[in-house]
């Protein structure tokens, strides 16, 4: 056995017998940036998003622009060029019934699968579930759906509703500060979104330039036009095992251009809706002719009648 005066001596080599877990690795000057992309299921869920939603080319390359920046990312640490965990809370604007909430749980597996979130759920909230009403109730609530939250993405709808100047009295200001310290704090074990109409959380910004100065990445969503909420309501159809008659598809086309130019509209949201409607005519329809049998097609079918019964046809009054 080799003496502390054998190694001064130089009789045994220096670290020759040194543990393992001290000899450290230089980093690689390499890194295989097709298989970290394959290992972290990238594709899988940028092609999932292509198939869900109809349109929303930009916001599709804005998604796929941030999920490069992350790969690369994470190819930089393995090689040792890392510079610090990248921001990756985000607003999304744009109006209602445009995808904004589905691309936000297509964006928390996408964070999950490439390792910056331990869970990858969404937690999707409103004013409501984070204000309290009376003093020390705000603090408690904005706690628990945080505490809810962590390891995966917090989805604020309407976030602008937070902040009301006009009322000295509201709390929505302590949910703010609350939030801010958990974006801060906490960032590499929760992702924020905030979402809602573009010049509103435009507003919301000017007037919180903390929660500003917190948003790496902005991404705005387009309205659809009538050939995409057409392909958007043909979609729905086919999900619920229904379908469109020759007619009632020309029936449809005309519903979207004339709802389209009515107030309240609301996108793929209010083609959900007319189809509610439209589905529940062709049962009564359906119903009302009961004594014959009904055919597989006959059940399945939506003909140019359940359409045209909306008032969208008859006026420009309350939408249908």
């Amino acid at each position: 056995m080799e003496s502390a005066a054998d190694r001064r001596n130089g009789a045994v080599p220096p670290g020759a017998n040194a543990p393992a877990a001290s000899i450290v690795a230089p980093p690689a000057d390499t890194v295989a940036l097709d298989a970290l992309f394959r290992d972290s299921n990238i594709g899988e869920t940028l092609d999932r998003l292509d198939r869900e939603l109809v349109g929303l080319a930009p916001v599709k390359r804005r998604i796929r622009e941030i999920a490069a920046f992350l790969l690369v990312s994470r190819a930089r640490e393995q090689i040792g060029l890392s510079t610090g965990a990248p921001g990756l809370h985000m607003c999304f604007t744009g109006n209602p019934g445009t995808g904004k909430t589905t691309v936000a749980m297509r964006m928390a597996a996408l964070l999950h699968g490439m390792g910056y979130l331990r869970k990858g759920h969404l937690v999707s909230v409103t004013r409501d579930d984070l204000v309290g009403q009376y003093i020390g109730h705000t603090a408690p609530k904005t706690k628990e759906v945080l505490k809810k939250a962590m390891g995966g993405v917090l989805f604020i709808d309407e976030a602008y509703y937070l902040y009301r100047p006009e009322n000295e009295r509201d709390y929505g200001q302590e949910a703010i500060e609350i939030l801010l310290q958990v974006m801060e704090n906490q960032r590499d074990d929760l992702v924020v979104i905030l979402a809602g109409y573009k010049d509103r959380m435009e507003a919301f910004f000017r007037s919180n330039p903390g929660m500003s100065s917190r948003i790496a990445h902005h991404v705005d969503f387009p309205d659809y036009d009538d050939e995409e909420l057409f392909a958007i309501a043909a979609l729905m159809l086919d999900s619920m095992h229904y379908r469109l008659s020759a007619s009632a598809q020309d029936a449809l086309h005309e519903y979207v251009a004339l709802r389209r130019a009515q107030p309240h509209f609301a996108n793929a949201r209010s083609m959900r809706n007319a189809l509610d409607r439209a589905r529940l005519r062709h049962a009564k329809r359906l119903f009302e002719e009961r004594e014959t049998p009904l055919s597989r097609d006959a059940l399945m079918t939506i003909e140019a009648e359940d359409i045209r019964a909306s008032r969208v046809f008859a006026s420009a009054g309350e939408p249908q």
